[in-house]
Parts: structure tokens; C-alpha cells; sequence
């Protein structure tokens, strides 16, 4: 498994009516989507400096990640509103499962 990982820093302006609407439309886009393994995003808790919003998304492969991430439900919401809000973002993926962590 691949869990993708990707951090968001606003632009000015970006509050937190928006946030709650981003939150909620991601939410809504990943419960369609079947490649999706589990799914969490949030507002940062500011608990250490950093960005201000992440995404979290576990997947099968990297065939499942290009499919979550290339989907129409995926597009709307960055075109809609994700789009407009970042300043910055920073991405990452990392293998899940029997190497590399331990839970």
C-alpha cells in the first residue's frame, strides 16, 4: 500500500468558511471514490510551524493514486475551490505495510 501525503500553505484570505467548505467537499469526493483504502483531512491543529491544511489518502498502488488523484471528483474539487487557495504545496508518498513503520 501507498499512503500520499500532501500539505497545503493559503493564500491570504483563505478563511475558515473556507476551510469547513473544502473539508466538507473532500470528504464527499473521497467517500465516491472505491481506489481510496482510507482517507482523512483537516485543518491543521497549529501545534507545530508548518502548513496549514493536510490530505492523507491510503491506496493500493500507484496505479490506485494516479486514478484518485486524476478523477473527475478530484478535479472538481480543485478546480472549484483548492485551486484558488493554495500558496504552497508539498507532496509526498510513502510505502505502507510490512516495511518501513510500525504501529
Amino acid at each position: 500500500m501507498i499512503i500520499h501525503l500532501a500539505v497545503f500553505t493559503w493564500v491570504d484570505g483563505v478563511g475558515e468558511t473556507h476551510v469547513e467548505e473544502l473539508t466538507t467537499a473532500l470528504q464527499e469526493m473521497a467517500a465516491e471514490l472505491p481506489m481510496l483504502r482510507a482517507y482523512h483531512c483537516g485543518a491543521s491543529l497549529g501545534l507545530r510551524p508548518g502548513a496549514d491544511f493536510g490530505v492523507v489518502a491510503v491506496v493500493d498502488d500507484a496505479a490506485a493514486l494516479e486514478a484518485y488523484l486524476g478523477s473527475p471528483g478530484h478535479r472538481a474539487v480543485y478546480d472549484r475551490l483548492l485551486g484558488r487557495m493554495i500558496a504552497e504545496r508539498q507532496a509526498v508518498q510513502i510505502p505502507f505495510g510490512s516495511a518501513g513503520g510500525v504501529l
